[in-house]
């Protein structure tokens, strides 16, 4: 394959590449709008999206096209930006250009890494195969199958040890998405599917979230985690604490030496950064994700930013969390660095993360915010975190959309996004060839 090799001369504008499209990467392109640079935004997808609302994909509650939208409409009227639909396989730090798998090579005088995160099964990477977790929009679909197709295959599932099977939903990981995710599937079972079947009551349905710490959302203050489990149970979803998963395999979980049987196994536990320490040759954490110095720089390499999920920083003597919140901030800045230093002017400050709060739901109407010296729970902060949400969703349609579903979602209780897409696969039971799929 023929390499092409994209240069910078000095009689060029600086040229800054950004390695992924995420809220890092987006925020940072945005930012760079009216500087003096050209700017190249290289991302294997075509859209950005708002992960914080995969789960309500995955159970039904949004469409895909509510929560994502095209990279090049974001940017189109940037008159300085370009964007690359490519995969990116390394970065030569001393070349200064940017590896794609088609066997192009992107040059740079800055380049801002936001390349994200993808799960972390904490060294059983065998269990992947049975526990997916939501990361992309394939990964939401995927599960909102599985789970759609469980209730499917149960209604005329004769053996009663199977059909609990199918009925049964675990979790494995308490924080924001765990817990959000076993309340929209418990709302999805006990409410929006509870009259659709004759054979099967899914408000039988099981759910079982899963957390190896002696509490659920453990950044979350103690009082606030305690009524968010309170709502848990309230949705009828069982909460094990202080159970760590010893197994997952194709028939469900082993925790406490004991089998739980289930099809549906969601992860939902730890995260790993994306190998752009490895491409940079960084020192990383456990997670792999790479060191950074107080200017969000890739130590010894000032035109070198790593944000978001990627960079492991800290502030104060504690590690800067992984959501969308730091990451868009940490876009931000590495953007005001390059223009102060294009300008010839050195970083007026290091970088400083506001931590705004926490925020929660627990289910179509309960929720818990965590504002520091602030703190409610119930339906105003299910209200409050809609409101936030919908307000760091990118484009005027996807607000609407996504504050209209809500607001439906509401008042009547259905999930309008239940569609059973294939992945290749023939029937909803491998033995039947052509099944009917009614989904409405």
């Amino acid at each position: 394959m023929d390499t092409v090799h994209v240069q910078s001369s000095p009689t060029k504008r600086p040229q800054v590449v950004i390695v992924g499209a995420g809220f890092a990467g987006l925020n940072a392109a945005k930012a760079l709008k009216d500087a003096p640079v050209d700017v190249t935004v290289i991302d294997r997808n075509n859209h950005h999206l708002f992960q914080p609302l995969l789960y309500q994909v995955a159970t039904a509650v949004l469409s895909p096209a509510d929560i994502s939208a095209p990279i090049r409409s974001l940017l189109r009227k940037q008159k300085n930006t370009r964007v690359v639909l490519a995969e990116v396989t390394g970065i030569d730090r001393d070349q200064q250009c940017v590896l794609t798998a088609d066997g192009r090579e992107f040059a740079y005088d800055y380049i801002v890494v936001a390349t994200g995160a993808s799960h972390s099964y904490f060294g059983n990477d065998q269990w992947a195969p049975y526990a997916p977790g939501m990361k992309t929009i394939a990964d939401a679909t995927a599960l909102r199958r599985k789970i759609l197709l469980a209730f499917e295959e149960a209604e005329h599932e004769t053996d009663p040890e199977r059909q609990r099977a199918l009925l049964t939903f675990i979790l494995i990981g308490a924080g924001p998405t765990g817990v959000e995710m076993a309340g929209a599937v418990a709302e999805l079972a006990h409410v929006a599917l509870a009259q659709d079947f004759r054979n099967i009551d899914p408000r039988s349905a099981r759910i079982i979230l899963v957390e190896a710490l002696p509490r659920i959302l453990p950044v979350f203050d103690e009082g606030l985690a305690k009524k968010a489990q309170e709502g848990l149970h309230n949705l009828g979803v069982e909460v094990r604490t202080g159970s760590a998963v010893e197994e997952v395999n194709e028939h469900g979980v082993v925790i406490a030496g004991k089998q739980i049987n289930a099809t549906t196994v969601i992860w939902t536990a730890g995260v790993s950064a994306s190998p752009a320490g490895k491409w940079l040759g960084a020192e990383t954490d456990r997670a792999g994700r790479a060191k950074v110095d107080q200017y969000l720089n890739l130590p010894g390499y000032p035109n070198i930013f790593i944000v978001g999920d990627t960079c492991a920083a800290s502030q104060d003597g504690k590690p800067i969390p992984g959501i969308a919140p730091a990451a868009m901030q940490g876009g931000l800045y590495a953007a005001s660095v390059i223009i102060e230093r294009v300008a010839g002017k050195p970083a007026s400050h290091p970088f400083h993360y506001h931590n705004r709060g926490n925020l929660a739901t627990v289910g179509r109407s309960f929720g818990i915010a965590d504002l520091g010296k602030i703190k409610f729970s119930g339906f105003p902060a299910w209200l409050f975190w809609i409101l936030v949400h919908i307000m760091f969703l990118v484009g005027f349609r996807n607000r609407f959309l996504v504050l209209f579903q809500s607001l439906w979602g509401y008042i009547t209780f259905q999930r309008g996004a239940r569609l059973i897409t294939h992945d290749g696969s023939t029937s909803v039971r491998q033995k039947q060839e052509t099944p009917e799929l009614l989904i409405r």
